[in-house]
C-alpha cells in the first residue's frame, strides 16, 4: 500500500519533455522546442540527471525556449518555501523532507485525501501567488497587458509512490543530500516535520 510520495517538480525550462537523457512527457508543445526532437518519454523510476547524454543538443534546445530559464536566488527560494508552508498549513500535508533548489524541488510526503498531482499544484499555486507578493516573481518585468506572468514554473510533476519505511528513509536521505551535490547547505524548513518514522 501507498504510504507516501516522492515528489518532484522543476522550474520552468530545467528539464524539458525533449531533453536528451529522457523525460516524462508525451508530447513538446513548443513548435521551436520540437524542432529540436520530439518527447523522449521514459517510464524509469530513477533519477536520469546524471545519464550521458548530448550536452550541446540540450543547450540548443533551451536557448529555443519563449522565456529564459528560471533559477531562483537564496532570496526568492526563501520566498517559494513561504509558500509552500502556506500549502501545508491550508491542507495539513505531512511533509517527511523536502529540499528547493534553485531550478527544481523535490519532497517526500505523506499520503493524503489530495493525490499527489494536486499536491505539486497547490505547492506551486502558493508558491507563485508568494513570489507575487513579494514582488520577487523571476518573470516580473514581462507581465501582460491582462496582469498576467509567465510561469516560473514547469507545467508537471512527478512522483513515485513509497509503500515501505525503508522506501521513505531512502527517498528522504535523497532528498535532504540533495542541495550537497550542488554544493550548497543541507536545508531546514519549518513545514518539515521532525519525525518521520512509521507513517502508515
Amino acid at each position: 500500500m501507498v504510504i507516501a510520495h516522492h515528489i518532484i517538480f522543476t522550474a520552468y525550462g530545467f528539464w524539458l519533455p525533449n531533453d536528451p537523457r529522457g523525460s516524462w512527457s508525451d508530447f513538446v508543445r513548443s513548435w521551436e522546442l520540437y524542432c529540436h526532437g520530439h518527447a523522449t518519454k521514459v517510464t524509469a523510476r530513477k533519477s536520469l540527471a546524471g545519464a550521458v547524454h548530448d550536452r550541446e543538443l540540450r543547450r540548443k534546445q533551451k536557448s529555443s525556449l519563449q522565456y529564459d530559464p528560471v533559477r531562483f536566488s537564496p532570496r526568492q527560494v526563501c520566498c517559494v518555501a513561504r509558500g509552500f508552508a502556506r500549502a501545508v498549513d491550508e491542507s495539513k500535508y505531512r511533509v517527511l523532507a523536502f529540499s528547493i533548489m534553485p531550478d527544481h524541488v523535490h519532497g517526500v510526503v505523506a499520503r493524503h485525501a489530495n493525490p499527489a498531482e494536486r499536491i505539486i499544484g497547490h505547492l506551486k499555486a502558493r508558491a507563485t501567488q508568494q513570489l507575487v507578493a513579494e514582488r520577487l516573481h523571476p518573470f516580473l518585468d514581462q507581465c501582460s497587458a491582462s496582469g498576467t506572468l509567465p510561469p516560473a514554473w514547469a507545467s508537471r510533476g512527478w512522483k513515485v509512490f513509497l509503500d515501505s519505511d525503508a522506501d521513505i528513509q531512502r527517498a528522504a536521505d535523497y532528498v535532504q543530500d540533495n542541495p550537497l551535490k550542488q554544493v550548497l547547505p543541507r536545508q531546514s524548513w519549518d513545514f518539515v516535520m521532525e519525525n518521520r518514522a512509521h507513517v502508515g
